[in-house]
């Protein structure tokens, strides 16, 4: 089945961003970024910047943005068998306008990609095609907040929290 990811979520401005790799069936449904009630992602974000991970979905991306911070995924659309990344078939990726994406922000310093799926299909099927300016931008692989990323929520924060917060 082919999936559509979504626009990213990013003020111009912004500091860093953070890379999935497509949404999964739950996000699709409701058209908003780890809607899985289970993802650590909306919980972290609220132990990192005070926004409530239950709160209203506009509210907890307005001040994601506020906060530096860029959301958006490696593919714009794959063929992949229920949520799992593991099950993205890599022929069928379509990769996000990274290259139009970095002028128009800037600032990004940090690339942190949420799971090893989404970093390892950003340096093979994206980085190689920008410009120097923009494969120099740091890249930082953390916990995935997938629940099937099976590693203690406290031990996923910290990860986040030394990346994002230093």
């Amino acid at each position: 089945m082919s999936s559509n990811g979504f626009a990213p979520i990013a003020n111009s401005d912004a500091r860093i961003l953070i890379l999935g790799t497509l949404p999964g069936k739950v996000s699709l449904a409701r058209g908003e970024y780890y809607a899985q009630r289970r993802n650590a992602f909306w919980p972290i974000m609220e132990e990192l910047f005070d926004i409530p991970a239950a709160g209203p979905y506009g509210e907890r991306t307005r001040q994601l943005m506020q906060s530096g911070i860029a959301l958006w995924d490696v593919c714009a659309s794959a063929s992949r068998a229920g949520s799992l990344d593991a099950k993205i078939i890599l022929k069928s990726v379509v990769t996000n306008n990274f290259a139009a994406f970095f002028p128009a922000h800037p600032n990004i310093r940090l690339i942190c990609f949420n799971g090893a799926t989404a970093e390892r299909l950003y340096l093979r099927l994206v980085q190689p095609m920008l410009p120097n300016s923009a494969q120099n931008i740091a890249g930082l692989r953390l916990p995935s907040t997938s629940p099937a990323h099976a590693i203690a929520s406290g031990k996923k924060l910290q990860a986040w929290r030394t990346a994002i917060r230093e």
